[in-house]
């Protein structure tokens, strides 16, 4: 018989008056390093809803969180998505081609230096 353990991650959000996040603050339960909240600047949660089959997403940030750290939070966040997908598809062209816009994405933003880029091609 197979064994199940459950593990959980926790997130919670502090609002200011007007109900946008002031601060935000994570933990997992299988992260030993990590027994404390961590806090973080944003978060993006996608959920595929089983039933529905629909995407349930909640993308939050605070006001802390400047434009160039946004920037770099999506490039990362692209590459990831890129890379998750290949690994649940195996689709090599597709996922090139997220990688394609993930690093032109890059480049408009300027997390990768255009020299950079040059010399991945």
């Amino acid at each position: 018989m197979e064994s199940i353990t459950r593990s959980s991650i926790n997130i919670e959000v502090e609002l200011d008056p007007k109900k946008h996040p002031k601060t935000i603050f994570w933990r997992a339960s299988d992260n030993p390093s990590n027994a404390n909240q961590t806090e973080c600047k944003a978060f993006l949660l996608s959920l595929f809803d089983a039933n529905s089959l629909d995407t349930l997403k909640i993308d939050l940030w605070t006001d802390k969180m400047q434009v160039s750290e946004m920037d770099r939070f999506m490039f990362q966040t692209l590459k990831a998505l890129a890379d998750t997908y290949f690994k649940a598809t195996n689709n090599v062209q597709l996922a090139n081609a997220m990688q394609g816009f993930a690093t032109y994405f890059g480049e408009e933003t300027q997390i990768i230096p255009k020299s950079d880029v040059e010399s991945m091609k």
